[in-house]
């Protein structure tokens, strides 16, 4: 019945972490990055992963509202093109973070 509602919350909820760290405050991120990215480099790169996880959120909610559309309009083509976003939007925003983890952080996982 209610099965885009939980697509929403999620979303909104990696919209809001997403605004936290484009503002700089990058302590929800891993500890590795935390430790590991260079203090001036950390607002760029807060920026450029809370862009990405904010990208995902959007697209994420999107897909809630197209559920819902699916749902009362029962044509499934609303569907299709929720689940085509949450996809390309994902893609993009894990290229947007992966870039910056790369650039910043001189890769995702860097062992000594």
């Amino acid at each position: 019945m209610a099965d885009f509602l939980m697509p929403i919350f999620f979303g909104i909820l990696l919209v809001i972490l997403g605004y936290v760290n484009s503002k700089g405050d990058i302590s929800s991120i891993h500890w590795y990055h935390r430790t590991h990215v260079s203090e001036e480099d950390r607002p760029i790169f807060g920026r450029l992963i809370g862009l990405g996880t904010s990208l995902i959120g959007v697209c994420i909610i999107a897909f809630g509202f197209l559920s819902f559309l699916s749902e009362k309009t029962q044509k499934d083509i609303f569907l299709l093109i929720g689940s085509a976003l949450v996809i390309l939007g994902c893609i993009i925003g894990l290229a947007i973070s992966i870039y910056a983890m790369l650039k910043y952080n001189k890769g995702i996982f860097r062992f000594k």
